[in-house]
């Protein structure tokens, strides 16, 4: 008996001590054996490596439900829980992982320029060394496909819309005044300095559902998360001055930066076609505080400039001249917050302050306006996994705006409007493969002006053609109320509408993108009114339409020539519009039919220096010439411009740097004004509508003073 036990224990010690094999084949999406994966039970040392046909083979002492992983380079982890006598002759399938550099990349619209981005079409050091864009982030992306040349203006003009339908955003948070004050033929800049930026995307159609009130486009612009060091910027121009400071502790830092323009000097050396009482200058400053907390970080951004002139300006209707005063105060301010909520959730929050003020002075006409508006805006994420992710959220915009008029008849005529939308927006990544992905959302808005809730949906597919190249579609409906000199006498509208529909190309790879890009938008309900400009006595509706269609394209070159770097776009636009003061359908005077941009940026080793050189071209735009029949019945010639620029290096820290806006003198018109009335023999006199300045000179030396002493601000120009 006893034997009979001791035999009964021995065996059952042995079957506890048995090794249990576990074996299988390993393979992707399509049924190809993958070599190399390392396949291994959970909290154990057991485990082994797949064979050249995906094969594995490993013994363990495990026994019960036991969890078993697999993995390898450019997949997703494969695991399952079971029991071990189950995980024999096992097929597993190994996902691709669709957050790899190779991965499809949502972008039907979408130029982007940052460290975050995978697809880099521009740089955010291009902002800045471009030559035509004199540092005018603006600028820059005027030499992208989808925007229009419109030389006296300034702004965006993106693909048929015009400037108010592109809206801009400092860290996901609206700006609702982001230009600085102009006149007639002299273009506008962007307020906020490039220095303080290193992340932009730009939608020239078909954006996310987080983002609305844009019939055409949005730019976002990410402020620096943390500096890398402290330093004391410092420039000397021929238009003025800057100085800029960086100060940075454990967990957070502070950037100022201040900066004077009085053009003074300048129009006293360069003649001008505006007769100056008081030339424009401006004084400007900006912060930014930075602070990291356990689980965030926190951001405060402010900003001030304060902007004036006095001139008189050629006028064909008024023998002397047409006076202009302009002064203005702009206040912005932007705080924000992103952070982790737990393992897969996380918010991003943030609100903005605006105000604004201009007194104009027109003759013996007087205005004055005030807007204050706010932005408030909260958004959470959860990833659920890599392939699907959720973002949700709410905003609320809100504006208060007056003004005042005042002429020899009359006194203190006061008007304006408040304008309050609330706003809802939902949206979800889908990767089914790393070869194909969607975004789809909805968005939906009420407006408390109009007593008017829209809904606007919004999806973008992408799908992989080769390792190195892309298709993707988009569609999307965008909404936007009338602009604030149509709702200042006027508030009985509904949102104004577009619809996209984009098809896109994209190639990337070896220092090489190319993009080409076809669209077609749909214009409803847009504003009309019967008088020149509006006014009290005009009469609106919401009965406008219109269309704009084309394709882009978009060529960059960083590899092929050493210290080379260059790249081409074109845009052809088709587009008419009945809008505003329209009487039938027509090319507006914004649009070009041909836009053809190249810029170049060569280091020259021996000359320690960056040059370059921009060139743009745009065909004729409408006007209306009253000497024939018919409304934007004639073009103008074309435009060309070709801008030049020189970095040199005089030593780590210290660059002298020179550009030259229409460098071979092109006589570019913008339009013409015609005479109110006809001269004796029924014809009526124009003038052509020249810039201010045929060519723009700039001169300046940038100093830098940092720790590792070798920084220097070639980045800023």
């Amino acid at each position: 008996m006893r034997t009979f036990l001791t035999v009964l224990i021995l065996c059952l010690v042995a079957v506890l001590n048995a090794q249990n094999t576990i074996n299988g084949t390993v393979t992707n999406s399509k049924n190809e054996p993958i070599a190399g994966a390392n396949v291994y039970l959970e909290g154990t040392y057991d485990g082994g490596t797949t064979d050249d046909y995906g094969k594995f083979s490993f013994s363990t002492s495990e026994t019960g439900t036991q969890v078993i992983l697999a993995s390898f380079l450019s997949y997703e982890t494969f695991t399952m829980a079971g029991d071990i006598s189950y995980m024999r002759d096992m097929v597993i399938k190994l996902k691709d992982d669709v957050n790899t550099l190779d991965a499809v990349v949502l972008s039907a619209g979408t130029f982007s320029a940052g460290d975050n981005s995978k697809v880099n079409v521009l740089k955010p050091l291009d902002v800045v060394t471009t030559a035509s864009a004199l540092g005018d982030f603006v600028g820059a992306l005027q030499t992208l496909p989808g925007t229009t040349t419109v030389a006296e203006d300034g702004r965006l003009f993106v693909r048929g819309g015009d400037a108010n339908e592109t809206q801009i955003f400092i860290d996901g948070i609206r700006v609702f005044t982001p230009y600085t004050p102009t006149t007639n033929n002299a273009p506008t800049r962007g307020r906020y300095s490039p220095f303080l930026f290193d992340g932009i995307t730009f939608s020239t159609g078909g954006y996310s559902a987080e983002y609305g009130q844009a019939l055409s486009s949005v730019l976002l612009l990410n402020t620096i998360d943390e500096p890398d060091q402290e330093k004391t910027d410092i420039g000397i121009m021929s238009v003025g001055a800057t100085i800029g400071n960086t100060q940075k502790w454990e967990k957070s830092s502070v950037s100022v930066n201040a900066s004077y323009i009085n053009l003074a000097p300048y129009n006293e050396i360069f003649p001008n076609r505006n007769n100056f009482i008081k030339p424009f200058q401006t004084g400007s400053g900006e912060a930014v505080y930075r602070r990291k907390t356990n689980l965030g970080l926190f951001k405060l951004y402010g900003a001030f400039d304060a902007s004036s002139f006095e001139l008189i300006q050629e006028d064909i209707n008024i023998p002397e001249g047409q006076y202009i005063k302009l002064n203005n105060n702009n206040f912005y301010l932007n705080s924000s917050y992103s952070g982790t909520l737990g393992d897969t959730w996380s918010i991003q929050t943030g609100f903005s302050f605006t105000s604004a003020k201009n007194k104009v002075n027109l003759r013996e006409q007087n205005v004055k306006d005030n807007e204050n508006s706010i932005h408030a805006k909260v958004k959470f994420k959860n990833r659920f996994s890599n392939r699907f992710k959720l973002y949700f959220g709410a905003e609320y915009f809100a504006t208060d705006f007056d003004e005042t008029f005042n002429n020899d008849f009359v006194t203190n005529l006061e008007y304006g409007f408040n304008n309050n939308i609330a706003a809802a927006f939902a949206e979800a990544d889908i990767f089914l493969s790393k070869n194909l992905a969607f975004k789809t959302g909805l968005r939906a808005e009420y407006s408390e002006l109009f007593k008017d809730f829209t809904l606007a949906p919004r999806i973008n597919m992408a799908y992989k053609i080769s390792p190195k190249s892309q298709l993707s579609l988009a569609y999307g409906d965008f909404y936007q109320n009338p602009t604030s000199n149509v709702l200042k006498f006027n508030q009985d509208f509904k949102s104004q509408n577009t619809k996209h529909y984009i098809l896109n190309y994209q190639f990337n790879g070896d220092g090489k993108i190319f993009r080409a890009e076809a669209y077609h938008k749909d214009y409803t309900d847009m504003v009309k009114f019967d008088t020149n400009f509006p006014d009290f006595t005009s009469n609106y509706s919401n009965n406008g339409s219109g269309f704009a269609r084309g394709i882009d394209f978009f060529w960059r070159d960083s590899k092929s020539i050493k210290n080379l770097d260059y790249w081409a776009s074109y845009s052809y636009l088709d587009t008419e519009r009945n809008d505003r003061n329209f009487p039938e359908r027509a090319q507006p005077n914004f649009a070009n039919t041909h836009n053809l941009s190249v810029v170049t940026k060569y280091w020259i080793d021996d000359w320690k220096s960056q040059v370059g050189f921009s060139y743009a071209y745009a065909s004729g735009r409408t006007y209306t010439n009253r000497n024939r029949p018919g409304f934007l019945n004639e073009k103008t010639k074309p435009f060309n411009s070709l801008s030049v620029n020189w970095a040199y290096l005089i030593s780590p820290q210290k660059i002298l740097y020179a550009s030259v806006n229409n460098i071979l003198g092109f006589r570019n018109v913008n339009g013409y004004q015609y005479a109110n009335t006809p001269d004796i023999n029924g014809n009526f006199n124009r003038r052509a509508l020249r810039p201010s300045l045929d060519q723009f000179f700039f001169v300046g030396f940038f100093w830098t003073i940092s720790k590792d002493k070798t920084s220097n601000q070639l980045d800023n120009l």
